[in-house]
This record gives C-alpha cells, structure tokens and sequence, in this order.
C-alpha cells in the first residue's frame, strides 16, 4: 500500500465551497493514514501550489471542491508540474464545472437534460417563465452544493432569484423544473455503483439538506426496477464519458412521472463527508470508505486527455 510515495490531500481552497472541502480532505487524509498511506493535508489557499514540488510530493488526492479545484485550474498547474492526480482533466473539469456548456455537450449528443434559458439583468421573467414554465430552478453556472440555487414559482420572484446567482457567477441559467424523485449515479472507474434516491424535507435538498441536517432519507438500493435502474446507470456512464470525465465522480438527475431520468449536472469531484453519495453507494457494492478512496488514489495519473 504504499507505492504511492508522499502523498497530498488538496484540500479546503478559496471557493464557496471551502467548508465542505475541508470536511471531505480530513475524511481522505484519515482513511488514506489508516492504510498506512504517507499522506498529508495540503491547502492551496495558504501555501503556493509549487510547494507540492518543493516538499516532494509525488502523487495528489484533489478533495477541493468548486472553483480554484474543480475547475480545471488545479488540474492544469499539476499537470504542469508532472504530478499525478485523481479524478478528471483539465478539459471535461472545467466543461464539467460550466452547467450552461455540459448542457450544450449533452443536449448535442441526445443525452436528456431540463431546457434552460441563460438569464441577465434584463431578462423577461413573463417570456422566461412562459418557455420554461413555472415552477423553475434559477442557478448560478458554476458553482456546486446547491449554492445560489433558487426554486421560482412565480414571475414576481425571478428577479430576485437572478440577483441571487448573480452575485456568485456571471452566467445564471433558468432551468425547467422537472417533478419527480431525485437520483444520484457514482461513477468509478468504468462501472456505475447503484443509484441513490434522495428523499428530501419537503423535496428540498439544499446546501443545509446535502451536508448538515439529518431529515434526508437515502435509499441505497434505490428501489427502482431492476431493469430501469440498469439503463439509468448505462444513460449516466454515457452522459460521464461524453463531458470526457475520468476516475471517478457523480452524475445527479430527476426522474419524471413516467420514469424517464433528466441530467442535471456532473460533479467530478464530489463530497466525501459523512453525508456523501458515492461512500454510501460504494458501499452498497461491498466497497468500505478506505478501500474507496484507496481506489481513487490509485487512479491518479498526469497528462490526462480529458
């Protein structure tokens, strides 16, 4: 187990999602040390990514989650340094950070996504909401966790929930809201785990729903149909592949009245907390907290195509 030399765990950053990241970082950190792992917590906010080199580190977990680490822009000074990292490239990160563009990507290759509209200060909200229809999900494009997102179900209100995402992103897109249950697919590797299905408070799951309120039900087995669940899982590797994702990630979507499944978004590096997705369906497949993140690390390599 320990081939991998020293390893550092990318971790916290200056996105609006440091606090998560943190808590996911010390996850990584304490199941890679428990396999007796030579691991130690790097934060990209507090000290110059260079010093990776400078203190001879030879291989990455990247536990940054949003901008400045899912982004791209970590993926890029790494493989300019020659380090090995997990998780996707520098082009599917960045596309996959971009939800305006992975929908372009998926709506190109038939995979099915809510339609959307890109809003700006001057907007329509009456012809917005006359396209979309209401209810309507306004969100920031870039950002993760739920942050900035707004559900409008009035024409009165899509003003304010622009201002909202606004204030995080310069791209805020207006996405038609499907009804329906709520499915998460972990992808590793090659393989799709079993699908979660996310029951939350009043159908809400929010940043404080995803990771610090405990009224969300997980159901893992999903308790779908055997045979729906296994062309979800296939639909969901494709859609992965198509945005050119690679190690591992999560892919989240909605599932209609008539069982049909709408992507939503790729997360390449999701949450790895105590309330997170892919440990819990990693599980289901016989695969323990360690030995997953064990997988992920083993998966890092540099000059990725993706």
């Amino acid at each position: 187990m320990n081939n991998f030399g020293k390893v550092a765990v990318l971790m916290g950053g200056r996105s609006a999602e440091r606090e998560i990241s943190l808590k996911s970082g010390a996850m990584v950190l304490a199941a890679l040390k428990r396999k007796g792992i030579d691991a130690h917590a790097f934060d990209p906010r507090d000290q110059g990514i260079e010093q990776l080199l400078a203190q001879r580190f030879q291989r990455v977990f990247i536990a940054l989650h949003g901008r400045f680490g899912e982004d791209g822009t970590v993926q890029g000074a790494l493989e300019y340094l020659g380090l090995p990292y997990t998780g996707s490239g520098v082009m599917a990160s960045a596309l996959a950070m971009d939800k305006w563009r992975t929908k372009l990507a998926w709506l190109a290759s038939g995979i099915p996504t809510p339609l959307y509209e890109l809003l700006t200060a001057d907007s329509n909200a009456a012809d917005v909401a006359a396209r979309l229809g209401l209810p309507l999900m306004v969100k920031p494009a870039h950002e993760g966790s739920s942050i900035g997102i707004t559900k409008v179900d009035s024409v009165e209100k899509l003003a304010a929930a622009y201002e909202v995402a606004a204030k995080l992103d310069d791209t805020v897109i207006a996405e038609q809201f499907i009804a329906g249950r709520e499915i998460t697919a972990a992808i590793l590797g090659d393989e799709a785990l079993p699908l979660i299905r996310i029951e939350a408070p009043q159908g809400n799951y929010d940043y404080h729903n995803k990771y610090f309120g405990n009224e969300t039900k997980y159901h893992c087995p999903s308790g779908l149909p055997a045979d729906l669940e296994k062309q979800i899982k296939q639909q969901a590797l494709a859609a992965f592949r198509i945005i050119g994702c690679q190690g591992w990630g999560r892919l989240d979507a909605m599932l209609d009245a008539e069982n049909r499944p709408w992507f939503l978004e790729v997360n390449t590096i999701p949450g790895m907390t105590d309330h997170s997705l892919v440990p819990m369906a990693a599980r289901e497949s016989g695969i323990a907290f360690d030995d997953l993140v064990v997988r992920i690390l083993s998966s890092a390599r540099v000059n990725h195509v993706g």
